[in-house]
């Protein structure tokens, strides 16, 4: 089998409420939710992917950017 790559493409909105996400797993207690070690190499790769992807995240308003990109992909929003 080879080591070839994946790519996953999202949406802006996708991105920023999934690497704050990613940013809460990270400094909250990771133990309980990512039981494999193996696992952290993809979610660090995909997490620094983001962050140099999203200027947002540096933004004086990203706690409202963040929660109006989560209204738009809510079901019901």
């Amino acid at each position: 089998m080879s080591d070839s790559q994946v790519m996953i493409k999202l949406t802006r909105d996708e991105a920023l409420v999934l690497s704050h996400w990613l940013e809460q797993l990270r400094t909250a207690d990771p133990g309980r939710v990512v039981d494999d070690p193996a696992v952290w190499a993809p979610l660090h790769r995909i997490a620094g992917t983001l962050d140099k992807a999203l200027p947002e995240l540096f933004a004086p308003d990203y706690d409202h950017r963040l929660e109006t990109a989560r209204q738009r992909l809510r079901p019901d929003g």
